[in-house]
């Protein structure tokens, strides 16, 4: 069976990532390094063979995507189960901000630990996983042997690289989520490889890191 190659790219900058602001499910839009950012990643990836463009239907997302629709003449399709993490309560606030405001809530959650679900509406990474495996398991059924890009967030992307990696949802990131960063990974039915994964070699200043 022909692998199916997925290129993960993280959204563009916001106003909200600029002031380290917990974003989730807020539709915040791309300031303007954001959107020079989601031009880059679709001139970079213009002349790549992709067959499919797939986005988060959350605005910052949606706007990266078009970008590259454009330069890939394709048209994005929305797919909710690529959405942000829900972060529940510490929506719209700095992370230190949760911090000094919920520190035993915040605690839990800089501690990864897998099912715990932020209150007043938020996801646990057990969720979380759940939810984007589902996603990827869909799209790799969808497209067998196709090169794919999906444009998504950070918490997201921060699964993927797990997921390929087979590592755990408690143990601390050791890799970096750039916004506009690219990402490559294969599968072949359940068989995950990682390509290439933070690629930044088309922005002009590295975008910033997905946190914390």
């Amino acid at each position: 069976m022909e692998a199916t190659r997925i290129c993960f790219v993280r959204h563009g900058e916001t106003s909200w990532n600029a002031e380290k602001r917990i974003q989730g499910n807020i539709d915040v839009g791309l300031n303007e390094e954001g959107l020079a950012q989601a031009e880059a990643a679709a001139q970079w990836l213009s002349p790549l063979p992709i067959e499919a463009l797939y986005s988060s239907d959350l605005q910052r997302a949606r706007q990266t995507a078009q970008r590259l629709a454009s330069a890939l003449q394709l048209a994005p399709i929305l797919r909710p189960e690529f959405r942000e993490r829900r972060y529940g309560l510490f929506e719209g606030l700095t992370y230190e901000q949760s911090r000094s405001r919920y520190p035993d809530v915040y605690q839990l959650f800089e501690e990864r630990v897998p099912d715990f679900v932020i209150p007043y509406g938020g996801e646990s990474l057990r969720q979380l996983h759940l939810r984007v495996s589902a996603g990827l398991r869909r799209l790799v059924d969808e497209h067998p042997g196709q090169t794919i890009a999906v444009v998504t967030h950070g918490g997201v992307l921060d699964i993927v690289n797990r997921l390929v990696r087979g590592t755990s949802l408690h143990q601390p990131r050791d890799f970096l989520i750039p916004n506009a960063g690219i990402n490559w990974v294969s599968a072949t039915a359940d068989c995950w490889h990682m390509e290439a994964w933070g690629v930044t070699d088309h922005l002009a200043m590295v975008g910033l890191d997905e946190l914390p």
